[in-house]
């Protein structure tokens, strides 16, 4: 299923934006959450930057009680620089390069004890991931340009 119809689906959707702002492309979660922090303006719509402590957001997450829940972190999948996947969070699609200590699939485990939820990863293939390094570019733009895709339909589907 591709990422506007699984939003359009939605009726509540928690997205978590994963990653370490001083890490050059794993930035990229953070950098889609605070734009899409600006440009949503939906009351059915919760927005986190979860930095490196996704699993700090729990009680967050349950509260606002989702039917779809999206993970936004870089992702080593093997594609090309900047590619963006829409991948099962609890899936074997390559490793989380953020330094956040819980694995994904663990936590998103813990969430469905708590929701009846859907869990989806959107996945940036990173390449500059050196501290206190910024991120390309190529990510930066790709951040941008899918907060604002998001965006219009988390906007559209308001009520």
């Amino acid at each position: 299923m591709e990422l506007p119809e699984l939003l359009r689906r939605a009726r509540r959707v928690v997205v978590c934006g994963i990653g370490n702002e001083v890490r050059g492309d794993d930035a990229f979660g953070v950098l889609v959450a605070e734009r899409l922090k600006e440009l949503v303006e939906n009351p059915n719509v919760l927005v986190l930057n979860c930095g490196e402590v996704p699993e700090s957001y729990t009680g967050k997450i349950t509260k606002f009680e989702p039917d779809l829940v999206i993970f936004v972190d870089a992702v080593d999948f093997g594609g090309e620089h900047g590619e963006v996947i829409l991948a099962d969070p609890e899936g074997t699609l390559g490793e989380a390069v953020s330094t956040h200590s819980l694995p994904l699939k663990v936590l998103v485990g813990y969430l469905k004890t708590r929701l009846n939820a859907e869990f989806v990863l959107l996945g940036c293939q990173p390449a500059v991931l050196g501290l206190f390094q910024e991120p390309s570019e190529v990510v930066v733009e790709r951040a941008e340009a899918l907060a604002e895709s998001m965006a219009g339909v988390l906007n559209e589907t308001e009520g």
